[in-house]
């Protein structure tokens, strides 16, 4: 006969369990727990960020054996929360101070999410979240990197109402030459013959009125008929 091998101790599940005198049992929470930490790294630029994380992770129940033996109970403080701190110095490595106050942020946890999951592979824990509560920097810097980001959005304004008052321009320049062409073609149909025959028109109009009047029709200036009325009204 060969070597007798130690079978794996069995793994229990949630519930109540009768265990034989002088036998232990180890509990491990396999709910989502949360990891709270302050980290510090470096930006691209060399300067030195504290950053408040969060970690939600939990373990994975069908490796909780493997996790057990290889790791034990303490797999957070010896496997998750190294990962995250090398992690997070290699990826806000990358970017510069006043990307953290922009749209950086989202794209910093989702790479430091997916560097740490690497990383874990083949542990039998499972990080379910990483988030970026605040990034600590010198007075100096944030004071620089707030009026940084106060000019540029003074020039967004500015460009906005200059984008805006030079629409108004176009749109008064296109008015005034839509008025300019419309004025140009009735003043080219106000002919000698057009405004005659409107004088008449209106004289016709006037002949027909009830009140007293006299109408002189032919002027020696104008061609156009008179109208004189000797009441004065």
């Amino acid at each position: 006969m060969g070597p007798s091998r130690s079978r794996p101790r069995p793994s229990h599940g949630e519930g109540f369990h009768l265990l034989r005198p002088g036998k232990s049992l180890i509990v491990y929470d396999l709910r989502v727990q949360e990891m709270k930490d302050g980290l510090s790294v470096l930006s691209s630029n060399g300067l030195d960020l504290t950053v408040d994380a969060s970690v939600r992770y939990r373990v994975d129940p069908a490796k909780l054996f493997e996790l057990h033996t290889q790791t034990g109970s303490r797999y957070a403080d010896i496997l998750i929360a190294p990962a995250v701190r090398s992690e997070a110095r290699q990826v806000f490595g990358r970017y510069a101070p006043e990307e953290l106050y922009s749209s950086k942020r989202e794209q910093i946890e989702q790479e430091l999410f997916e560097e740490v999951t690497r990383s874990l592979e083949g542990k039998h824990v499972v990080v379910e979240a990483i988030l970026v509560r605040d990034v600590t920097l010198p007075s100096a810097i944030r004071d620089a990197i707030a009026d940084k980001l106060a000019e540029e959005q003074r020039s967004q304004k500015m460009r906005f109402t200059l984008d805006k008052e030079r629409q108004e321009a176009e749109r008064k320049q296109i008015e005034a030459e839509g008025i300019a062409r419309s004025q140009d073609i009735v003043r080219k149909g106000l002919t000698e013959e057009y405004l005659r025959f409107k004088g008449i028109e209106a004289t016709e109009r006037l002949a027909q009125s009830q009140n007293a009047k006299v109408v002189l029709v032919g002027s020696p200036n104008s061609g156009l008929p008179l109208v004189y009325q000797p009441d004065g009204r």
